[in-house]
């Protein structure tokens, strides 16, 4: 809304002086009339415009066509009384304001025909008037087709940029609660395994610490030594937020798996072939979520982990011998597996669980072919 003196239209192609000139200039038309009459007439005419022009930009509803009928009416005499079109354009203006799609094109239809309609009827009573500004009556009337679309289009794009900012300013909150989560889930796989082993090696080095006094230190050893790559892990973690590949998984789940007492049996090859680190980062901290199920809550003495790339997928399977879920019902899940299933559906892989004869864990992404240039060529 503007402010209370400000009458002239923003953000146009004419600058302020021009306005001014097409204020001042009715004065002339008006001036040019032999009877007072009409000079106070013209001059209340062309007062109560501007009121009703200021009058349009602070209503809303119905009262806003109120005002532009009275501006248009106003247009009319002026043109009829003192040849004087160019108050058209300050309506014109105006036009392109109205954000109804409905209201704009019927107050456009009007204010096109009855301007028009006035310039025909003036040009009848008094052609030579008319004739002598004919290239600036030919602009306003232009003006009066071009302009309200112009205005319009704008108000239409300035909104449709506004929108596009709130959704920009949307998606960067809701991109960096993602990313919140994913550190955080982050945090709690990397954590979680090797506190669960230091857990695991400091009882074993608790039980062993009078009937084996070596072996408890070399557990408590151990210990220190996964304290260390741990804090090592998370400062790599926050820092960077460096990719896991599988191959160095393989040995992490290896020594945990050792630490539980649970035998280990490895199928395939750790090593893929053209993988971005992000997917092969994914099946990492996937891997490692299904290891930690199995030394927390299966009681297993076997775990079986096999890496297979086809041309189509890259499967990781986890499978061990232990007591399955409770009831043997796999939808109880904690939220290990629920994390697992928001990391895979980033990258749109797929997990799927059958409990028989213990639990078999089957992770499963797409296989996707990392380019690399050809060396030697430029």
């Amino acid at each position: 809304m503007q402010n209370w003196y400000q009458i002239f239209p923003r953000n146009t192609w004419l600058s302020i002086y021009a306005w001014t000139i097409f204020c001042v200039l009715p004065f002339f038309f008006i001036f040019r009339s032999s009877s007072s009459t009409e000079i106070i007439a013209g001059i209340f005419l062309l007062g109560a415009f501007f009121v009703a022009y200021r009058f349009s930009f602070s209503s809303k509803s119905f009262l806003v066509y109120l005002w532009v009928s009275v501006e248009m009416a106003i247009n009319m005499a002026m043109i009829f009384l003192f040849g004087y079109v160019y108050l058209a354009i300050f309506l014109a203006f105006f036009v392109g304001n109205i954000r109804s799609k409905v209201g704009f094109f019927i107050i456009y239809g009007l204010h096109i025909g009855t301007t028009i309609a006035a310039i025909i009827y003036g040009m009848l009573i008094d052609f030579e008037l008319y004739i002598t500004q004919l290239p600036f009556i030919i602009l306003s009337v232009l003006g009066v087709i071009l302009l309200p679309f112009n205005t319009y289009n704008r108000h239409k794009r300035e909104k449709l940029e506004g929108a596009l900012e709130d959704a920009n300013k949307r998606i960067s909150q809701l991109v960096l609660i993602e990313e919140r989560e994913r550190i955080a889930r982050d945090l709690h796989d990397t954590l979680g395994q090797k506190l669960s082993l230091i857990g695991l090696k400091s009882d074993l080095a608790g039980k062993l610490l009078n009937k084996d006094p070596k072996r408890a230190a070399a557990e408590i050893q151990d210990v220190r030594q996964t304290a260390r790559t741990a804090l090592k892990e998370v400062r790599e973690l926050v820092t960077d937020m460096r990719g896991t590949k599988l191959e160095d998984e393989i040995l992490r789940i290896q020594q945990i798996l050792k630490a539980a007492d649970i035998d280990f049996v490895f199928y395939g090859s750790a090593k893929l072939d053209n993988t971005p680190l992000l997917m092969e980062h994914v099946l990492s901290m996937c891997l490692k979520e299904a290891v930690t199920n199995v030394v927390k809550h299966s009681g297993a003495s076997r775990c079986t982990v096999l890496i297979k790339q086809s041309p189509s997928e890259i499967l990781v399977q986890v499978q061990d011998d232990g007591i399955g879920f409770p009831d043997g019902n796999p939808l109880i899940q904690g939220h290990g597996l629920a994390g697992m299933r928001e990391r895979l559906e980033f990258v749109n892989g797929q997990v799927d669980i059958d409990v028989m004869d213990g639990t078999t864990l089957n992770i499963r992404v797409p296989n996707v072919i990392l380019y690399q240039k050809a060396e030697g060529r430029t």
